[in-house]
C-alpha cells in the first residue's frame, strides 16, 4: 500500500456461523478482525472534521454486521466481505484485512489460524486531453520532450499526440505577431489520476523545463493545459473542467481534432464542429 498513512483497527470480535463442518455452522463460534486502511489524513488533521476520515466506530460495527452475515465456509470469503466494507468508503485506498479463528476446529495444539489479504481500490480509467505549448528555445525539442515525460508518468497512458502547430502568440490584449510564436499541440490518452493530482504533476514538468510562472499571458518555455478529464465538471481555484476557454481557441481544438478525429468537447459539442465555427468567423 503506497499511501503513507494509516488507520488501524485491530482486535474486532464478532459471533459466527462460519465454516466446513456442520457443528461450526451450527454452534458458531468467535472471530477476530485486524483491518489496517491506508488513506490520505491529510485533510483530516487540517479541518479536525470526522467527516475526512473514516469513523472507525462505525467501521467497526460494519465488519461485525458482516461476520454476523450469512454463513460462508472459507475465511478468506469473509475477509474479501469484509474487505469490501472498508473499500465501500471513498476515502480508502487500500485496505488488509485479517481475519483470526482462534476456535477452529484442529486436532492438535496451535495459537491461532488466520488468513490475511490486501485489496486495493480499483482505479477508474478516464480519457484525458492535455494541451501543450511552447514559445521559447527549441520549440519542436521542448514538444518532444515534454511528450516524453507525459509517456513516462504514473498513472497516465498517452494514445495519439498531434503535430506541432506554428500560431501568434495570444496575449492579454490579443493576438501579438511581435511576439516568439508558438508551438501548440495536444497529447490524448486514459489517466487514472484524479485531476487534481494530475495537474499538480502537470506543473511540476513545467517547472522541470524551466517554467517560470511570473506574467499570465508571457512567454514560457512549457505551458500543459489540463483541457478535459472524462466528463468532470469541476469548478476550484486553480482546476477547472472542462477547460473554460478551449471552445474559444483554435490553437487548441486544431491539434486536438487532428489527435482524436471524433473528439467530443463536453458542454460544447464536437471538436470539429467548433473549430470550423471559428475559422468561418
Amino acid at each position: 500500500m503506497s499511501t503513507a498513512d494509516r488507520i488501524l483497527l485491530t482486535g474486532v470480535r464478532a459471533l459466527g456461523h462460519h465454516g466446513v463442518l456442520p457443528e461450526e455452522r451450527a454452534a458458531g463460534q468467535e472471530f477476530v478482525v485486524d483491518l489496517e486502511l491506508a488513506l490520505d489524513l491529510a485533510v483530516a488533521a487540517a479541518t479536525d472534521r470526522v467527516l475526512a476520515t473514516v469513523h472507525y466506530g462505525e467501521l467497526a460495527e460494519a465488519v461485525v454486521a458482516a461476520v454476523e452475515r450469512d454463513p460462508v465456509d472459507l475465511i478468506e470469503t469473509l475477509a474479501e466481505r469484509i474487505a469490501d466494507v472498508a473499500l465501500a468508503s471513498e476515502l480508502v485506498d487500500a485496505v488488509v484485512v485479517t481475519v483470526h479463528k482462534p476456535a477452529a476446529p484442529i486436532r492438535v495444539p496451535f495459537g491461532d489460524v488466520a488468513v490475511r489479504i490486501e485489496r486495493r481500490r480499483a482505479a477508474a480509467i478516464e480519457p484525458v486531453v492535455i494541451a501543450v505549448g511552447t514559445n521559447l528555445g527549441d520549440r519542436a525539442a521542448t514538444f518532444a520532450d515534454a511528450v516524453g515525460a507525459l509517456r513516462r508518468l504514473p498513472g497516465l497512458a498517452v494514445d495519439a499526440v498531434s503535430s506541432l502547430h506554428e500560431t501568434i502568440a495570444l496575449t492579454r490584449s490579443g493576438p501579438d505577431p511581435e511576439r516568439p510564436r508558438y508551438g501548440n499541440g495536444v497529447v490524448v490518452g486514459r489517466t487514472s489520476l484524479p485531476p487534481e493530482t494530475l495537474l499538480r504533476r502537470l506543473l511540476e514538468i513545467e517547472r522541470a523545463f524551466g517554467r517560470v510562472r511570473t506574467e499570465r499571458w508571457g512567454d514560457r518555455t512549457l505551458d500543459l493545459d489540463l483541457v478535459v478529464q472524462g466528463h468532470r465538471r469541476v469548478e476550484e481555484a486553480g482546476l477547472v473542467l472542462p477547460h473554460p476557454r478551449a471552445h474559444e481557441r483554435a490553437f487548441v481544438l486544431a491539434p486536438w481534432l487532428e489527435a482524436d478525429p471524433d473528439a467530443v468537447l463536453p458542454g460544447h459539442g464536437r471538436v470539429r464542429h467548433l473549430l470550423a465555427a471559428l475559422e468561418a468567423g
